[in-house]
């Protein structure tokens, strides 16, 4: 067991408080899956609601800390009944059950690595991670189990394939059943002697920008998503709180499981498709007091109007975040009109398994600013060329941070000269570009990879878009480069329109001529496409580099996570 009171030793760039204080360590494991369950029904909340669910069909199941501690235990005592040791990848493959949220639990309490997946990854997305990861167990549903079934020979490292909700499934080689409610509870487990090193999530990168990669944490990273998720999503005692990211990606864990099951807060998981009148009737019916959610999703209730919002009562709803793209200024001002509440932008990634710049309640809220630094993360903006660090305000940058804050990835799984590029001159490169105003506010930019150089000035989409969406017609936009023999590249825009607009020259030009007073003649596109829809990944993000590649007829490179049409 670590001694919690060298933690300086372990990180010596963590200026917070320590561990034991940040954390009200009293001694017990350094073990996300015990504090998140054990730990809190040992300070006498056992019987306090942990989890909320709604299924697609209706059904509502709730459990408290006491069912989660057990529920967890039964299925890190499964697990250890067939061979799985630490370090161990144990892939969850499931949509939004509980099940998936106590096997999470009980995979981090025995010391396995949890690799939790998005359930609407086809045969390919599933395949390329589970093969990297070398994943010796998934744990999936009869809804799934086809398409590891279709692989699994392609899969020498997969012991074992656990159908968790189906007693009548035809088993095949290395399949079994394991049904959680005619399981025997298990009171009490052995938690693996876990420490701040010790390896606990391998999540997988979105893949915006290419290859998918396997970025790993430990179990340390507990201390950065229990701080961040009382100081940025304010928890209290008394709230009811809704994450609405899936699992299969870093939020979905580190603030849809983590952060507030580290607090003992009650959450609700609904388990059904977007649809603005569903979730409406979620934040009504469950009393959501604190919401965390998309800007894709902001920006599809937006469509919807806001007559809607007003069918609704949301007496204890009282601060919402915002996480996964950028949020434009318009979803800001919505929140606003819509709910009386502005949204809290928060920025962060895979690789850093926390927020790191933010918003916070409190703050002046500066429409379009992702905010400021967190409190111990020191983040700056590095010269595009000599990787200085800029001390001048409002001069664009790639936004860096420096190593040493918990939650940090360790590694990219089997892909060290990927991760060590991801460092220079002592800092840790996010990839994308902000400037930084003189009151320390970041104003992103974009994507280093998305930025567009027109007649050598640099331009970046996120102004471009959010001047777009702006216009009464506009639901959605990307912009991107397109190939130019004079300029080498020009603006092009791609505009997904809201219901009861057509595509037309007669529109195209009213666009045009809508953002001509809010862009400087270089930002300006030189042509728009009306589109359908935008591509995304299957989280939401914007995939703004297959619309670049297809003007410049690349390769599309790696689409698996696309989101089905």
């Amino acid at each position: 067991m670590p001694n919690m009171g060298d933690y300086n030793d372990v990180y010596p760039n963590f200026t917070w408080k320590k561990a034991e204080e940040v954390l009200g360590y009293d001694g017990g494991p350094l073990n996300i899956g015990w504090y998140c369950s054990d730990r809190i029904c040992e300070q006498g909340k056992g019987k306090k609601l942990a989890l909320i669910w709604e299924g697609f069909t209706g059904e509502v199941e709730k459990y408290t800390f006491d069912e989660l501690r057990q529920n967890s235990n039964t299925y890190g005592e499964f697990l250890r009944s067939i061979g799985v040791v630490e370090r161990d990848r144990v892939c969850i493959f499931m949509d939004k059950i509980p099940d998936l949220y106590f096997s999470f639990l009980g995979i981090l309490k025995i010391g396995a690595i949890a690799q939790p997946l998005f359930s609407a990854f086809g045969e390919e997305a599933l395949f390329t991670r589970m093969e990297n990861a070398a994943s010796s167990v998934i744990l999936t549903t009869k809804k799934h189990y086809r398409k590891v079934r279709r692989i699994k020979d392609q899969l020498p490292a997969l012991r074992h394939i656990v159908i968790v909700d189906d007693d009548s499934v035809g088993l095949e080689e290395r399949e079994m059943i394991f049904n959680l409610k005619a399981a025997k509870k298990i009171d009490k487990i052995e938690i693996a002697k876990t420490g701040p090193e010790s390896p606990s999530v391998l999540h997988y990168t979105s893949g915006t920008t290419g290859q998918p990669k396997g970025a790993l944490h430990v179990h340390g990273s507990l201390i950065a998503q229990h701080i961040t998720t009382k100081w940025v999503l304010d928890l209290r005692d008394d709230d009811v709180y809704w994450c609405t990211a899936d699992p299969g990606w870093v939020t979905g864990t580190s603030y849809g499981i983590i952060g507030p099951w580290s607090l003992g807060t009650t959450q609700v998981v609904y388990d059904g498709g977007f649809g603005a009148a569903k979730w409406y009737r979620i934040l009504q019916d469950y009393g959501v007091s604190v919401w965390y959610t998309a800007p894709t999703a902001i920006r599809l209730l937006m469509k919807e109007g806001t007559a809607l919002v007003k069918q609704f009562k949301y007496p204890r709803l009282r601060h919402m975040c915002s996480v996964g793209e950028p949020l434009n200024p318009e979803g800001v001002i919505w929140g606003q009109e819509a709910f009386g509440l502005p949204y809290f932008d928060t920025y962060w990634q895979t690789e850093t398994g926390a927020i790191v710049i933010t918003n916070f309640p409190g703050m002046e809220i500066r429409p379009g600013s992702m905010g400021k630094a967190f409190p111990g993360i020191e983040a700056v903006v590095l010269d595009l060329k000599t990787h200085e660090v800029i001390a001048e305000p409002n001069k664009v940058g790639l936004i860096a941070l420096k190593p040493g804050w918990p939650s940090m990835m360790r590694e990219y799984w089997n892909n060290p000269e990927v991760y060590g590029k991801k460092f220079i001159n002592g800092w840790y490169i996010t990839g994308d570009r902000s400037s930084i105003d003189k009151d320390g506010y970041f104003w992103f930019v974009g994507r280093d990879d998305d930025v567009i150089n027109t007649g050598g000035h640099l331009v970046g989409p996120f102004e471009i878009e959010s001047a777009l969406i702006e216009h009464e017609a506009v639901a959605e936009a990307a912009a991107v480069g397109k190939p130019d023999p004079v300029n080498m590249e020009v603006v092009k825009a791609f505009v997904a329109l809201k219901p009861g607009f057509s595509p037309s020259d007669d529109l195209e030009l009213s666009i045009m001529n809508y953002i001509r007073k809010r862009l400087s003649p270089l930002a300006m596109p030189q042509e728009i496409e009306f589109v359908d829809k935008l591509p995304k990944t299957r989280s939401g993000k914007i995939m703004r580099r297959l619309l670049r590649a297809k003007e410049w007829g690349e390769d599309l490179g790696d689409t698996s996570t696309l989101e089905d049409d």
